[in-house]
């Protein structure tokens, strides 16, 4: 197949006036030297700054440069999704646009995709320049995320990745689920995930935009990433054998009562009704929820089976980017 591009960098970006022409030139400069051919897609994520008016200007003076404005701020999974809805090269490589991604890394990330066959490469920051306050839940949250998924990365919310260009294009990034990518690449059936140590530099202008609310939602976002990942297309599997198993238990434990009620009367004629005890009203809770649990997995796997709903960004303004 013939791709217009050899790689399409892709930079979703919020408030980063300042260090957007410095990267655009680094970009520039590296792709000149290995002779790619290129686009930029710079995602403007609703900056409240001067942004968009500097990707205007760039992209002015290089068509090269392409544009996309949100009408306000959805966050960098939605900028990703719409880079990659738009992208047409045969490799796709996402960076930040704060500068400390290095673009010197392209080439050898086009390599391990173009000519070593991965579907995804994934960069490492192994040398970091963040306080500890950042790293250590860092290293926790791609602990947690290692276990849960089996793949075997040391960082997986790093902004430097490359991508075979049917990867994005298969997959589906939505919320805050941009961390989890390589998760949803494996079990869309992109198996052959790499990993490459990168260079991590310094911020150069403004501020981090991330707080450490962020991996709270990292959890969150886990936890909701392996359910739906593996349930998406049969819910019942999940809530109606939950649901099944708990109507079984207050079935059984219903039944035990019953039985043991007609034994005593029987045996000597002293029972205890059945309503005095807790252990009956136990099982009529769980016999209740293994209904709605049962049910609410058939009115999953209905909505699953006929929902054609997908995401919806409202794009201000665009400048040469393919249409979706």
């Amino acid at each position: 197949m013939q791709y217009p591009y050899d790689i399409s960098v892709v930079v979703p970006l919020f408030n980063e006036e300042e260090s957007l022409p410095e990267l655009v030139r680094w970009i520039r400069r590296v792709m000149h030297a290995h002779e790619f051919s290129y686009e930029i897609i710079l995602v403007d994520d609703g900056s409240t700054d001067r942004s968009w008016e500097v990707i205007q200007d760039l992209s002015a003076e290089d068509n090269t440069i392409k544009g996309i404005s949100f009408n306000r701020n959805y966050g960098k999974s939605a900028a990703l999704h719409m880079g990659f809805q738009r992208c047409a090269g045969e490799v796709v490589i996402t960076m930040d646009a704060d500068l400390q991604d290095s673009p010197d890394e392209i080439p050898a990330l086009y390599d391990m995709i173009k000519h070593q066959k991965y579907d995804l490469v994934s960069g490492w920051k192994q040398k970091r320049f963040d306080p500890l306050s950042k790293t250590i839940p860092t290293k926790l949250f791609n602990a947690a995320t290692r276990k849960l998924s089996g793949i075997k990365l040391h960082d997986f919310n790093c902004g430097l990745k490359a991508y075979r260009q049917l990867v994005v294009k298969t997959i589906e990034v939505h919320g805050e689920m941009h961390r989890y990518i390589p998760v949803i690449a494996k079990w869309n059936g992109f198996t052959r995930i790499g990993e490459k140590v990168v260079k991590h530099q310094e911020r150069k202008y403004g501020t981090t935009k991330f707080g450490l609310e962020r991996f709270v939602y990292g959890f969150l976002d886990l936890l909701s990433i392996t359910f739906v990942s593996r349930f998406k297309k049969r819910p019942m599997h999940f809530f109606g054998t939950l649901g099944t198993l708990m109507f079984t238990a207050g079935l059984g434990i219903t039944i035990w009562l019953i039985v043991q009620k007609l034994f005593r009367l029987y045996s000597d004629g002293r029972v205890r009704d059945i309503v005095d005890q807790p252990l009956f009203f136990l099982a009529l809770v769980t016999v209740i929820l293994g209904v709605q649990l049962f049910l609410a997995g058939f009115l999953a796997e209905m909505i699953s089976m006929t929902s054609s709903r997908k995401n919806e960004y409202l794009v201000r303004d665009h400048i040469g980017a393919v249409k979706a």
